[in-house]
C-alpha cells in the first residue's frame, strides 16, 4: 500500500465518470479536480469499501441528510468506492435510501485514484473508509480513516469543517459559534 495522502498535501489531479441520477439517459457525469478546486468551494471526499454492502449505505444516506449543511459551508460533497458507475446507479435504483442522493458516486473502476492517496486494503484492493476535507486551493486539510467494519460520524465531519473555515485555533471539542483560541 501507497503512504497515504495526509494533511498538507495536494489533492491529486483526476478525471472519473460518476453517477450522479437514476433518470435513463442523465445517469453519469464525468468529474475532474479542476472543477472542484477552482478556489472557490471546499470539497468534502468520502470514500467506501464496496457497493451492495451493509455500512456503506447508512454512511451515504447520512451524508446526504446531512448534504444542505455541506451546502451552507460552500462545500462540494462527493461519495467515491472502485466500483463501477454501471454498480453505483443499480444500487441507487435498488435501495431505497440511496435513490434520491444530491452528490455524484464517484467510480473509481481503474482505482488508480484511490491507489495515488494509498487507500486500498492490500488483500480486496477496495477503498478503506477514508474522508477528506479539501480547501478551495486543494489542499487536504482534514484526513480520517476507518477500518471496513466501522462507520464515520458525519457530525464530527461538519465539526472539522467548521473548524477548518474559522481559519483560528479551535480547542477540543469546539464546536460552531463557540469561542476560538485568541493569543
Amino acid at each position: 500500500m501507497n503512504k497515504i495522502i495526509s494533511v498538507g498535501s495536494k489533492f491529486p489531479a483526476f478525471k472519473k465518470l460518476a453517477a450522479i441520477s437514476t433518470e435513463a439517459g442523465k445517469e453519469f457525469y464525468e468529474l475532474n479536480s479542476e472543477e472542484l478546486i477552482n478556489g472557490e468551494k471546499w470539497t468534502v471526499m468520502f470514500w467506501w469499501p464496496k457497493d451492495f454492502t451493509f455500512v456503506c449505505p447508512t454512511e451515504i444516506a447520512e451524508f446526504n441528510r446531512h448534504f444542505q449543511d455541506f451546502s451552507d459551508r460552500d462545500t462540494t460533497l462527493i461519495g467515491a468506492s472502485t466500483d463501477s458507475e454501471f454498480v453505483h446507479v443499480a444500487w441507487r435504483k435498488s435501495h431505497n435510501d440511496l435513490k434520491d442522493l444530491k452528490f455524484p458516486m464517484l467510480a473509481d473502476t481503474s482505482k488508480s485514484l484511490a491507489e495515488e492517496l494509498g487507500i486500498l486494503e492490500a488483500n480486496e484492493k477496495v477503498a478503506y473508509r477514508v474522508t477528506y476535507i479539501i480547501d478551495p486551493q486543494g489542499t487536504v486539510r482534514w484526513v480520517s480513516v476507518n477500518d471496513l467494519s466501522v462507520g464515520r460520524n458525519v457530525n464530527e465531519v461538519l465539526r472539522v469543517l467548521d473548524a477548518l473555515q474559522t481559519d483560528e485555533l479551535c480547542p477540543c471539542n469546539w464546536t460552531k459559534g463557540e469561542e476560538t483560541i485568541k493569543l
